[in-house]
Order: structure tokens, then sequence, then C-alpha cells
């Protein structure tokens, strides 16, 4: 059974014209929207897309532009983002970047074009720091990575505390040559880098800080050099979960065993860091709250394109496992 508008408005007790007024994004009061929201959930209503756009020059489509799909995590948030979107009756266009500044203006380009509702978008800095509301017709959120203060809605994690939330179990397990290797195209990074130093100054370590295009291979290439020097670290910290890889990989070839000759800690709970022997010590980020989050900053800014912009930061939880485990701390553990 078709299920109509005149549906919808019988099983939420309102008119017709306010359930059009929700589904347009018109003014309506939240208490409204929720049970009109709640409505159009029970009833299984899907709208006309088509019949939408052609009515209201909109596509009634969020655009979610990523830095590399084949990032678990950015995969984890896309799923949260279309789960909600899918719950408003939206669709969603997924453009993967692979950290180009280039391929981004053109799939900015492209949102415009297709006059979508508004945008989740993962920049990396040099587009960050360049682009700027006034500029697009669709409103952004940012996630993962934030631009400039008070210029967009934002959704990120503390990722200097996360940061020095490693260095300090590392320390507190006795490395003190704690190297740390991050990606180097992001504000997420740099944040990173920043907690690693503040930690380090604050154990009185010296930093020993490398940066890296953010993919595995390059992890990898890096640490395999940095083996073979005389100052190579006991411990390293990693900023992402593609690097990790690299570095892991690295680790075999050169026969190096972790954590006995190197300790390995990292960002991404993903399902191989609790697999492999021994277990990846992480900062686990909330992936799905990161998701549902940006998309409610993103309908609250289009019912409210004049509010003051945001920025939410969330907390990471930190994961212990054998990766960073003295063997004698181990041994207390088991």
């Amino acid at each position: 059974m078709v299920v109509s508008i005149k549906d919808v408005a019988r099983a939420a007790g309102v008119s017709p014209a306010t359930v059009s007024r929700a589904l347009g994004n018109g003014p309506i009061s939240p208490a409204l929207r929720e049970q009109v929201e709640a409505a159009i959930r029970a009833t299984g209503y899907r709208p006309n897309l088509s019949a939408r756009r052609l009515r209201s020059q909109h596509s009634h489509t969020i655009g979610l532009i990523v830095a590399d799909i084949r990032n678990p995590f950015f995969t984890a948030v896309a799923h949260a983002v279309e789960t909600v979107a899918y719950e408003a009756g939206m669709r969603v266009i997924l453009c993967n970047t692979d950290e180009d500044p280039e391929r981004e203006a053109m799939y900015l380009r492209l949102m415009q074009e297709e006059r979508v509702t508004g945008v989740i978008f993962a920049p990396t800095q040099e587009t960050a720091e360049r682009f700027q509301r006034h500029e697009l017709e669709f409103p952004v959120v940012l996630i993962d990575r934030a631009g400039p203060a008070g210029e967009h809605d934002a959704v990120v994690l503390d990722n200097q505390s996360a940061s020095m939330q490693l260095v300090d179990h590392l320390h507190a397990q006795g490395y003190r040559r704690i190297g740390g290797l991050f990606g180097n195209t992001s504000s997420t990074g740099r944040e990173r880098h920043q907690g690693y130093l503040a930690a380090a100054a604050r154990h009185g370590l010296e930093p020993q800080a490398r940066f890296v295009f953010p993919y595995a291979d390059a992890a990898e290439a890096e640490l395999l050099q940095w083996l073979e020097e005389p100052s190579r670290p006991e411990a390293i910290l990693v900023s992402n979960s593609l690097l990790m890889v690299g570095v892991v990989r690295a680790a075999r070839r050169k026969g190096i065993g972790i954590p006995a000759d190197l300790a390995v800690a990292g960002f991404d709970n993903e399902s191989w860091t609790e697999l492999v022997d021994p277990g990846m010590t992480v900062i686990e980020q909330p992936t799905e709250e990161i998701g549902r989050q940006a998309m409610r900053m993103l309908f609250e800014r289009m019912h409210a394109p004049g509010a003051p912009t945001r920025k939410v930061v969330l907390s990471g939880r930190c994961i212990i496992r054998g990766s960073t485990l003295r063997p004698a701390m181990a041994d207390l553990t088991a």
C-alpha cells in the first residue's frame, strides 16, 4: 500500500500542510517536527523526491564528501549519516577525494549543480582554510577536520587529549624514546601531533615526530627507513588506522617484534586491531555519534541558517592491548 501525506497527517494528528512543512524544512516547532517524523517512521512513508525537487528547486539529497573511503573510520561515519538521512526521507551522494584538494573543489561544484540540501565534508587542511560558508548555496558541516574558528559547524574528536592519553600510557609502561607518525594532509594529524608534543614535554621526553601522506604504503616506507637509524624509537604513536597498518607491515618485514622491539599505539578500534596478535592499543572514536551528530547539526543549520556556528568536540576511549604492554606488565594484567 502506498502511504500518502494524508496518512502521515492522520497518524501524527496534524494537518497535511504541517506534514508538508516538516518535509520541506519549513517553519514548524521542534515538538511538531518530532511528532511528524515519528509518524513518518511508523507509517513507512516515502516521499516522491522527483516531484519535491521540481517544486522546491532542491534535491532533498545530502552530499557526503570523505577523504578516503578505504579508511574504516569514514566508512563507519558514512553508515551513520546514511541511516539518519534515510530515516528523514533523504538520499545521500557519497564522494571520495583521496585527500586531493582539486577533487574536493570538483565535488563541491557537483553539489552546487545537484542542488543538494546540505553537505557533510571531511576536508584537507588546504581546503578547510580557504573555503568560506558564504561562497556556497547549501549548509556544510565538517567532520573529523575543523576549519577556521566560527566559519563552519563541525563535529570532531578531542584529538589532542586522545594523543596525550596514548603518550601517558606509553610513558607509564616505561617507554622513553616515543616516536610519532602523523598524517600531513589535515588538521586531525596536526592536532594529534600537538597532543603528542604536549604530553612529551610534560614527561620530559624528546619528541621524534615524522609526517607522511596518510596511507599505509607511506607509513611502511617511512618506518622501514626509521628503523635503520640509530635514534629509532622504542615505541611509536600512529595517527590513523591506515598508517598503523603500514607500521605493522614494516615491523614484520624487518623481523621487529611488537611490543618486544617496538611498542605501537594508534587510532581507531577496527576489527583487525583486536584480532592480530598481539592486539593493538588504540583510541576508539565514537563514529556512530559523529555521523548522527553531524546530521543533526546539518538539519539545525537548514532550519536556522543565520544561527551562530557550533563545534562539537567528542571524546575517544583508550583501549589498551598487548602491542604496548611490557612483558612484565602484561603478566600482571593476565
